[in-house]
């Protein structure tokens, strides 16, 4: 029988052997602030961490209703470089959220005197696009971290990872009174902002800030604002907010960059996609150098073994491992600073991503769908739908075995090399030559004048369509995700990964050169409105790209410099409605593909909000451009419309926003 999850979190831990949902809680991993959170398995035999929220904060209807939507949101977030959230129950009588359980060391313990201490500046590096891609896949989910710090960040052979996002808003909601007895403080004050020390609105350049903290802490093994010393957590926090970080020790050109991303002011710090662009690994693919030393890489491989001495209890009331026996499980803390953390290593159980071709992954038929709106077949024609992501359940102890045994061939030398990072930037890139120096790893298949991100109208037979197309190619090898594309239509945006299927034709690259892309749907607005246009071809032309696909084309211009919005864009709009009412459109700088305007309306009885993809940020003579709004349900009422795709731009003192049908709206500084 399922055992609710119920208790005083802060006492003791929840009993061995109980189930949450589907899951049965092998062993207690920590404590802090939210909760706690338990080490579990499905029945299936995947292993999850699953946080249990305290009683105090789930007795708070604030509380409850952001923290739904905070976990609808997160479940949007990639899981490339995050713990993707696999299930949860908000309405539970205690709420519960499972993850993705990510079985290595925090960085936090990797960079401590009792882990290895700072990292190279070639793991720096790949740690700091790893962790710029989590914000890209973050952010773009329309969430904020607002607590990212070493305890948060896990280290595996294949890169860094992201846990504890999309959680930390809901506490906004949450009276003081609630906070002050749960001991919740979101932040660790070294690995804060300074608009999160001055209580100012946090927005996604705060995580950037914080990501640089993080960087500098990784590269010298110090916080670039210092220890509390004597003046404590307050003195810290001053520095954070009044001083210039110190990062001594820290060569060109990280600390360029982690000293661009430590600007005071959030609008002059670079954004997660700029970032990505200026550290993009010099080498991808499955055959590249490993990012870690060889020390570290040793001591994940020894911890796969652990795996085998986890099992599933019997039954509850077994006794439990303390949250200090949790070796490296980066653990939600109540404390100030961002070392409470367990003293040992790390997590006792290892789960792998699956190889390609490994049974259990998507079909071939799930690759190959692209961005057009699905036509309508009529009767007696169903949909296609798209195949269910599989979740990696029925591992069976061989399966596992051979996980850890293969960990532990790493450890005695077999070949065995982990990408140092390797998709693209996601909707971005760099059209510089990625990387610097010989790092012995194979040469791109991708000529490096196919890198970076290009745009341009959509014509068929000649005529124009109506659609935008936008690309961004990285480098990469045959069977690698080298490209992400943006496609806009009047009621419609398209997202895709390209897979390389074919090695470019034409010999070098110059005019002729082709490159050949399968491509998978990733997100859609409206959702399930794209379907499948077969092969992409991207070829050079002078020094354009020529895109085709079902007979349709387009010439992609280079996009140079950074994408940023206009200064004078940014802000909060309104205009009246027809009828009555107002809507206020407000725009803030985020990355090409993220959320960033955000529309909301009240007028006649309804109350409606949505939220507007960026597809393009106006370069050259190129407008503006805006996805269909995304109406948020949730916290909208009574009937909203908001029309489709739509460009804007400054008209004197006004900003006009033209819908895809022409309609002409005309607002105000709000």
């Amino acid at each position: 029988m399922t055992k609710p999850a119920t208790g005083d979190f802060g006492a003791g831990p929840v009993g061995v052997g109980d189930r949450v949902g589907p899951y049965r809680l092998l062993r207690n991993l920590g404590a802090g602030g939210m909760g706690r959170v338990c080490l579990a398995r499905s029945e299936g035999g995947r292993t999850v961490a699953v946080k249990l929220i305290k009683p105090e904060l789930a007795a708070e209807p604030q509380f409850r209703e952001r923290f739904r939507l905070e976990v609808a949101a997160a479940r949007r977030v990639s899981d490339r470089w995050t713990a993707p959230v696999l299930d949860a129950d908000t309405e539970a009588e205690t709420p519960w959220v499972a993850t993705g359980y990510i079985a290595g060391p925090s960085l936090e313990h990797i960079v401590s005197p009792r882990g290895h201490g700072p990292l190279p500046a070639l793991s720096v590096r790949t740690l700091a696009y790893g962790l710029a891609s989590a914000l890209l896949d973050i952010h773009g989910a329309g969430l904020v971290h607002r607590d990212l710090k070493p305890s948060n960040i896990l280290i595996t052979i294949d890169g860094p990872r992201v846990i504890d996002f999309g959680i930390a808003r809901a506490v906004d909601a949450v009276p003081g009174s609630t906070l002050t007895s749960s001991g919740m403080l979101v932040g660790s004050p070294s690995f804060m902002s300074p608009e999160q020390i001055r209580d100012e609105p946090v927005g996604p350049a705060a995580d950037v800030f914080c990501m640089a903290a993080v960087l500098a802490y990784a590269a010298t093994g110090q916080t670039p604002f210092g220890g509390g010393g004597s003046g404590g957590v307050h003195a810290v926090m001053f520095r954070i907010a009044q001083e210039e970080p110190d990062l001594t020790g820290i060569e060109e050109p990280l600390r360029g960059l982690i000293a661009d991303c430590l600007a005071k002011e959030p609008t002059a710090r670079p954004t997660p996609q700029e970032v990505a662009a200026r550290v993009q690994p010099a080498a991808t693919g499955s055959s590249s150098p490993p990012w870690l030393p060889a020390q570290i890489i040793a001591e994940l491989g020894r911890s796969a073994v652990q795996l085998l001495d986890t099992d599933t209890p019997a039954r509850a009331g077994t006794p439990t491992t303390s949250a200090g026996s949790a070796p490296g499980v980066s653990t939600p803390s109540s404390a100030p600073a961002a070392s409470a953390q367990s003293p040992a290593a790390f997590p006792v159980t290892w789960e792998e991503p699956p190889a390609p071709d490994q049974p259990g992954q998507p079909e071939r038929s799930e690759w190959g769908t692209q961005v057009l709106p699905k036509p309508n077949l009529g009767p007696g024609h169903a949909e296609p739908t798209p195949s269910p992501r599989p979740r990696r359940a029925g591992v069976g102890w061989g399966r596992r075995a051979a996980i850890a045994l293969g960990a532990v061939a790493v450890v005695a030398g077999a070949a065995f090399a982990a990408s140092a990072a390797g998709l693209p930037l996601p909707y971005g890139g760099s059209d510089s030559d990625s990387g610097s120096g010989d790092t012995g790893g194979p040469a791109s298949d991708v000529p490096k004048e196919f890198v970076g991100i290009w745009a341009g109208e959509v014509e068929r037979d000649g005529k124009p369509t109506g659609q935008y197309r936008r690309f961004a190619v990285s480098p990469g090898q045959l069977g690698e995700i080298v490209a992400t594309s943006i496609s806009l239509g009047k009621d419609y945006e398209c997202k895709s990964d390209g897979k390389l299927t074919a090695k470019p034709s034409g010999g070098s690259a110059g005019s002729g050169t082709s490159l050949r892309l399968d491509t998978k749907v990733v997100s859609s607005v409206p959702a399930g409105t794209c379907s499948a246009l077969g092969e992409h071809v991207l070829s050079r032309t002078g020094d354009s790209l020529r895109w085709e696909a079902a007979g349709r084309t387009a010439e992609l211009h280079r996009i140079e410099g950074p994408e940023k919005l206009p200064a004078g864009l940014l802000g909060t709009w309104q205009r009246t409605l027809d009828g009555g009412g107002t809507q206020r459109m407000t725009i803030e700088q985020k990355p090409v593909g993220s959320p960033a305007a955000a529309l909301v309306s009240d007028g006649a009885g309804n109350h409606c909000e949505a939220d507007m993809n960026l597809v393009a940020t106006g370069e050259a003579d190129s407008p503006i451009r805006f996805a269909p709004p995304e109406a948020d349900r949730a916290d909208s009422s009574g009937t909203c419309r908001f029309g489709g795709s739509s460009t804007v731009r400054r008209e004197g003192d006004t900003l006009v926003r033209v819908l895809s049908d022409g309609e002409r709206l005309t607002y105000t500084r709000g």
